[in-house]
């Protein structure tokens, strides 16, 4: 890494690039893209949702045992998306300073200290907890992308789509496994508690992954490089707004498609078995589209196509919910699959390992900020309306921004 000196730069700016200008390809720390390295990012990917979706199916027990409100579900469950946002910002500085390996070691370290954390006393300090916990997956968010980028740089589309694969399978597994490991350990505490061992299994695979592979040398400092905000750059806002859009929709759906099927006749054990259905879709296709996505010069054409697939799902859930609500779910699938394409735009429209970390930090940062906003707003329009249309309809809009924005982050430019 060759650095130069600083420019004068807002706070808000320094939380999104990695101060200094690059002159020659930025190395995060890990050098090579080996066998072990991608076997731990395949760990890591499986440690950034659990925390966050093991939640769901204990929560009502959780409240029950805490005499926590309703006021502290809402909390609870609004929590990781903030902390997405806010601990994004922070993270191309972190592996700036420290090195990628370091970076992303402390994320992990961090994550398994909030999951002990949140489980061993009263309704604060599970808050406190999940807040440790989503920050230092919200690290690894940022980060995880970086290491794609620079440690496989042939490989780019194939990476991210068995990182977001194992992302999503990790997800499905935090609802799965959660209440049979409650069941197993006796009691809410303990089943949660257990996530933290799979944490500490992948900072251990890490560590050796990374081994090495310190903070990388500061040399010819009098060199010029690009030192330009990523807030100036038409680019990297398109693909902000793509990522902000499809995670929008991603945290509505997450949120409240269950209720909206149950009130439309489906049962609750099946509207949870469709749900999940979403989210498995989606692994077989980050698997298969990714990799064919970032072989061509365009990924506009993906990511459009399978925002078609969820539109319609969506028009029909709107329109017509117990008809056909498996029809409705898979297509809904579908067109969330595009998280993997959201993410491989992020290291195709980046030259370096450094423009990848302040993309990924912008897109993730302000993109997550949005999704928090969703189910907010889709409650509200439902409240006020008292019925589902008019929230589906801000819906159908969000989508068809989502493929407007991903349109253009799709085509071939470099921030």
């Amino acid at each position: 890494m060759r650095v130069d000196s600083r420019e004068s730069v807002s706070p808000f700016d320094e939380r999104l690039e990695l101060e200094g200008s690059i002159e020659t390809e930025w190395r995060p720390g890990v050098i090579t893209g080996g066998v072990l390295l991608g076997v731990a990012v395949i760990l890591v990917a499986l440690n950034l949702r659990p925390a966050i979706t093991s939640v769901g199916p204990i929560l009502g027990e959780m409240r029950d045992d805490l005499g926590a409100t309703a006021t502290w579900a809402g909390v609870l469950t609004t929590l990781p998306g903030l902390c997405f946002a806010a601990a994004g910002f922070a993270a191309p500085a972190l592996a700036r300073r420290f090195g990628m390996g370091v970076a992303i070691a402390t994320a992990l370290s961090v994550l398994a200290v909030g999951l002990v954390l949140r489980v061993i006393d009263g309704p604060y300090v599970v808050l406190g907890g999940t807040l440790v916990a989503t920050a230092g997956i919200a690290l690894a968010n940022v980060l995880i992308p970086v290491v794609i980028k620079d440690s496989f740089p042939a490989r780019v589309g194939m990476m991210t789509g068995v990182y977001t694969a194992a992302l999503q399978g990790g997800g499905a597994l935090g609802s799965a496994l959660t209440p049979p490991l409650e069941n197993a350990f006796g009691g809410w505490r303990q089943g949660l508690g257990a996530w933290s061992v799979l944490a500490v299994l992948a900072l251990l695979v890490w560590i050796l992954a990374a081994r090495g592979s310190g903070r990388a040398p500061v040399t010819e400092a009098g060199k010029q490089g690009s030192g330009r905000s990523l807030l100036r750059s038409p680019l990297a806002w398109m693909v902000t707004l793509f990522f902000g859009t499809q995670a929008f929709l991603a945290y509505v759906v997450m949120g409240w498609l269950p209720e909206v099927m149950i009130d439309a006749g489906v049962s609750k054990g099946d509207s949870g078995l469709l749900l999940g259905l979403i989210s498995l879709i989606a692994v077989p296709i980050s698997l298969v589209v990714a990799p064919m996505a970032a072989r061509h010069r365009s990924q506009s054409p993906w990511i459009v196509g399978l925002g078609v697939f969820g539109f319609v799902g969506m028009v029909g859930m709107m329109v017509a919910p117990a008809a056909s609500p498996l029809l409705w779910c898979v297509l809904i699938g579908l067109g969330m699959s595009v998280f993997s394409l959201a993410l491989t735009v992020i290291a195709l429209r980046a030259r370096t390992g450094a423009d990848t970390a302040r993309l990924s930090g912008m897109a993730q940062g302000i993109g997550y900020l949005m999704a928090a906003v969703g189910p907010f707003l889709f409650g509200l329009l439902h409240d006020l309306t008292h019925g589902w249309t008019v929230p589906w309809i801000m819906m159908l809009a969000v989508f068809a921004a989502q493929m407007t924005f991903g349109a253009f982050a799709g085509r071939r430019r470099f921030v």
